[in-house]
Formats: C-alpha cells, structure tokens, sequence
C-alpha cells in the first residue's frame, strides 16, 4: 500500500504520467511533483517515480536516471510494469512503448534514426492531446482525487492495465479452443485459425487469435481467421495480417454469405458445417490463382 505518489516538477513526459496513472489504477492516492527527500525514499508507502535515482521496486521507487547511458531503453513506466509483472505483455501488447523507452532514454534523435526516419517525422506524430494533457499534468505541484487531471489519469491507468490484463487472458481462452486448419487442393495448402461457436464466447476474438497465431509463430503461415460472429450465429471471415490472396468479395454472391466487404478483407456467412466453411475459404483464395 502506498499513500502517496512523488514524481519531479517541471516539464513533464509522457513516461512519469503513464506510470503515475497505472499507479493510480491500483492504488488512488494523491500525486506531488517535487525532489523527494531520502525519508521518502526510505519510506515504502511513498511511491517515487522518474526521479531519486534509485530503482528499488521494494521501496517502491522506480528510477532509470542512473542507468548506464548505453543500457537498454528502459523508462519509469516500464519499471512499475515490471514491477506489476506486466512488463512483457506490454512490450508485445503496446508496440508504442518501446518507443517511449527510446525518446526517454536516447531523446528524440536516435529516435528517429532507430526508427528508420527523419526528425521531422517524428515531430509530426505529436497531437494537441499529448501537449494539453502534460501542460496540465505539469502547471500543478499536486493532483489530488476528484481534480479533473488525476481522474483522467486514473481512467487511463485502468484503461492501460485493463487491456493488457484482459488481451492475455482472451489469448489463453482462445489457445484452449482453436485449431489450425491445414486445407488442401491439388496445387494449392491454405493454413487457417478456426474457433468454434461455444458456450461461453471470446471477447474480442479475433484480436486475440491474431496475437496467438504470432505466439505460435505462424504469422508467415496463416492466411486467414474464421471465429463465432458477435453479431449474429454464423461466422465471421477475416485476413490475417492483411493477405492479398484472400478476397473474400469473390464469395459475395453465395447464398449463405450475409456480408463481403467489396475491399475483400472480411465476410460474414450463416452457421454451416466446416467441410462448407473450408469450401468457401478455398473459394476466396483459389479463384485469383
């Protein structure tokens, strides 16, 4: 338990505000932006964040200010997500904090080079939401509940760990159920990730075996998902990873296909057997062959 949050005052970064806002979600206590004291640091139920230059996640206090300069980018929100155990999840989870690692540790320059762009890019990726919400987070030397701020905060911090709870969860729902088709012709072997209608559905489902076929390095390999319809008791039919040889417009007019987008990425059909549904996939895929 802690009973309150210290993070540093002046400029603020995205990096301190996301970890204060995921400390927040499990723990709601009042936020100050000053130079913690060596009792603070001392003190366990004193959470200090981005600044101290101590990282000891039993006292609670999530520095990477001292690290080597050549270390791996690392960040304080990556330090209370490790500390959480949810450090891995977000790295595969959140492709954006990697990035965040980078601009903490290694600045806006190698940024852009680790990225493969220019400077200019990455000026460009900034929104007035970015600049408002840290304007407002640093004009205060303390946030306390109710305040318009902290409870933005505190939504995020939920919203944040929520997803990465609730992504790895769904992932291992769905590794319980599906199943790799393997279909194959005479010239042609199409690979597809199937789950079944059940009693209990997957939220989200085919967002969760997207992330479970790269977990079972397939993403090469699959060419397509078929799952329940959340809208409906049929299917839906979807790319994977966006393969140009899956066009599900070309199935459009069968009769038990409710709906083919015209760009060919996804369909819905009624409830059918899977010798019918494996009959359509190959339709999709064989006829631009």
């Amino acid at each position: 338990m802690i009973r309150s949050i210290i993070t540093h005052p002046g400029g603020a970064h995205k990096d301190e505000f996301l970890a204060c806002s995921v400390l927040l979600a499990e723990q709601p206590v009042a936020i100050e932006r000053r130079e913690p004291s060596d009792i603070d640091l001392d003190d366990r139920e004193m959470a200090v964040v981005d600044v101290g230059h101590r990282h000891e996640p039993e006292l609670n206090n999530f520095d990477h200010h001292q690290f080597d300069r050549d270390a791996e980018p690392s960040c304080s929100l990556s330090l209370v997500l490790e500390h959480m155990g949810l450090y891995e999840d977000a790295r595969t989870f959140c492709p954006w904090l990697e990035v965040a690692e980078w601009f903490d540790c290694r600045g806006p320059n190698d940024t852009a080079q680790w990225l493969g762009v220019d400077r200019e890019t990455v000026g460009k990726l900034n929104s007035p939401l970015d600049i408002t919400i840290l304007l407002a987070f640093a004009k205060s030397a303390q946030h306390l509940p109710g305040e318009p701020i902290w409870e933005l905060m505190k939504m995020i911090g939920e919203e944040l760990l929520q997803y990465i709870r609730n992504l790895r969860s769904r992932i291992k729902e769905v590794a319980k159920v599906a199943k790799v088709w393997e279909i194959n012709d005479e010239k042609d072997c199409l690979k597809v990730m199937f789950v079944p209608r059940q009693q209990n559905q997957i939220e989200e489902v085919s967002g969760a075996m997207g992330w479970h076929i790269k977990e079972l390095g397939l993403e090469e390999d699959v060419v397509a998902m078929v799952y329940p319809d959340s809208r409906g008791e049929g299917y839906g039919m979807k790319r994977f990873n966006d393969c140009s040889e899956m066009d599900f417009s070309k199935i459009a007019n069968d009769p038990k296909v409710r709906f083919a987008h015209t760009r060919g990425f996804i369909a819905k059909v009624e409830p059918m057997e899977i010798d019918e549904l494996k009959q359509l996939l190959f339709k999709a895929f064989s006829v631009i062959n």
